[in-house]
């Protein structure tokens, strides 16, 4: 199956059944830069479609077609722009004895991206990996060193 029939199955689904969803994505103290970036992966994909957006006091949710697309975009934004990402999964029904599960990734960016120098106890480093772990250089000594996820800055700070 082509990209475009996949489009074309995803716009049909859409329309026939306009609040279908397979997860949500929370976003929480995003900016333009990431909004951007997800519309990107989403038109990328092709067989995949945002039905509903809703604000929330601190960001806004996201409800997708497509939960394996979830889970993927959830780790890309954590690697293109470091933040918090945690996923959970629900019971939502079941069908002919299987159970079916909706997804929820939150994302939640730092105020800091790649190689950008940030105080962290006190002391002066580059950012230079974020994944699961967040490395960087010491400015003063050179070395490379891991940061917990606790010592780091927090959005607008």
């Amino acid at each position: 199956m082509g990209k475009s029939q996949k489009n074309e199955k995803v716009k049909e689904l859409v329309l026939a059944r306009p609040n279908y969803y397979q997860g949500v994505l929370q976003l929480r103290t995003h900016n333009s830069d990431i909004i951007d970036f997800i519309y990107a992966q989403v038109d990328k994909a092709g067989d995949v479609a945002i039905t509903k957006q809703a604000k929330m006091p601190d960001g806004m949710d996201m409800y997708m077609t497509s939960q394996a697309f979830l889970r993927k975009l959830g780790k890309k934004l954590r690697e293109s722009f470091g933040g918090e990402m945690r996923t959970s999964a629900r019971l939502h029904t079941k069908i002919k004895g299987k159970e079916v599960y909706r997804v929820t990734v939150l994302y939640r960016p730092w105020g800091f991206k790649r190689g950008d120098v940030i105080n962290v106890r006190g002391e002066q480093v580059k950012i230079t990996y974020f994944g699961n772990k967040v490395f960087a250089k010491h400015l003063k000594t050179g070395k490379k060193i891991t940061i917990r996820h606790e010592d780091l800055p927090k959005f607008g700070e």
